[in-house]
């Protein structure tokens, strides 16, 4: 019985050093949706690739049409083009929320003309966040 009762607790000892902390888990997050921010300013697919799940949908209105998106088609749409001036437009993280292995980060995007608010959901696999659905809304400026 002690044997027993010594293994568990050395158990949970092992997952509580190992598991993260709420501000460890937001700070990875927060990475997650950098690579996001960063892969569209620089038309980065590979940084895309890390920050989104390969199934993710995008799922928003374009004016007013409503529009659902395989992370695939999009990832290769944003891939193609110019670089953009990172001095030109501002990405915020504004919230995470997080619940078990998933979570919700909200985000504003203001680019020249346009705001675009994003509501992503993020699902933690194989000790990484991905965001796995985006929805978003567009309005323009002016």
């Amino acid at each position: 019985m002690k044997k027993q009762l010594l293994l568990l607790v050395l158990f949970l000892l092992s997952t509580a050093a190992f598991s993260q902390t709420e501000e460890e888990e937001k700070a990875a997050i927060a990475k997650t949706i950098h690579l996001y921010f960063e892969g569209m300013m620089e038309r980065d697919r590979s940084k895309l690739d890390q920050a989104f799940d390969p199934s993710a949908r995008l799922i928003g209105y374009r004016g007013d049409k409503f529009t659902i998106t395989a992370y695939e088609e999009w990832a290769n749409g944003t891939a193609k083009g110019e670089k953009r001036n990172p001095a030109d437009f501002q990405n915020h993280l504004v919230g995470i929320e997080i619940k078990g292995y998933t979570a919700i980060a909200k985000t504003e995007l203001y680019w020249p003309g346009i705001y675009y608010y994003d509501f992503l959901t993020l699902i933690k696999m194989d000790r990484q966040w991905k965001i796995v659905h985006k929805t978003w809304f567009e309005e323009t400026s002016g």
